[in-house]
């Protein structure tokens, strides 16, 4: 009887496990799809020469999807033959979604791979711009990475909320920046022309939706860890 119970409860943790990843998908198939909606909505406005973001892209040279850029944060491996490139909103909950997953992705290949995360906040996300100034912010104080993970890890906080920078003031703290000179810092218009330029440069690749990947300049679309696995190591193999 005890290993009947043991095997009922083996059965039944195995049909939770898979429920809760059938869920997940489904959660990302609908925020894939949302995206695509949403990038055909953006890439009309662009067409029609509407401002994205303020900046029409004219002012600062794009920055390139196939190599690292001096400008860019870089995690792994900077002299990998491997490129990987995201733009990513801190305010799109797909971006949010895709977060745990490309962190997966660096603590299993960081020694085979360079990534680097660059800026898209996109117009109908008011507190996206923000949040992306507020990480370079940090940078400044050599926390980029800690405040890009805070970000996203506190984005159903701090989405919405009217007093935003507040929130991200606090965020600094935590992380245990110098807040009286991340204050300062976060309206800086170099640091602010710094996100525009990322978001320039994505406009010039082609990207319209978030989060958008490039390995070694060609975009690719994984939705699981699996898929960044197999194309990543194909890549490795296919470099050998």
């Amino acid at each position: 009887m005890d290993l009947s119970r043991k095997e009922q409860k083996e059965i039944m943790r195995q049909e939770k496990e898979a429920a809760q990843e059938r869920e997940r998908k489904k959660r990302l198939r609908e925020y894939v799809a949302f995206g695509i909606i949403i990038a055909v909505i953006i890439a009309g406005f662009v067409f029609l020469g509407v401002k994205f973001g303020g900046n029409s892209g004219s002012e600062v040279p794009a920055l390139p999807v196939g190599a690292i850029s001096d400008s860019d944060w870089v995690k792994g491996n900077k002299g990998a033959n491997l490129t990987l490139i995201e733009y990513s909103d801190f305010q799109c909950p797909a971006c949010a979604s895709y977060y745990p997953i490309v962190k997966q992705v660096m603590d299993n290949f960081s020694d085979k791979v360079a990534f680097a995360y660059r800026h898209f906040p996109l117009s109908q996300h008011k507190n996206a711009e923000l949040a992306a100034i507020t990480v370079e912010a940090a940078g400044r104080q050599g926390k980029f990475w800690e405040m890009h993970d805070a970000i996203f890890n506190n984005q159903k906080e701090w989405s919405e909320n009217s007093n935003v920078k507040e929130l991200f003031i606090k965020y600094a703290g935590e992380i245990g920046l110098n807040v009286e000179q991340f204050k300062p810092d976060i309206e800086s218009g170099e640091l602010k022309d710094k996100v525009k330029r990322d978001l320039n440069s994505g406009i010039s690749a082609g990207v319209n939706s978030t989060p958008t990947f490039f390995l070694n300049a060609k975009k690719i679309s994984p939705t699981s860890y699996e898929d960044f696995k197999n194309i990543i190591e194909q890549s490795i193999n296919n470099n050998l």
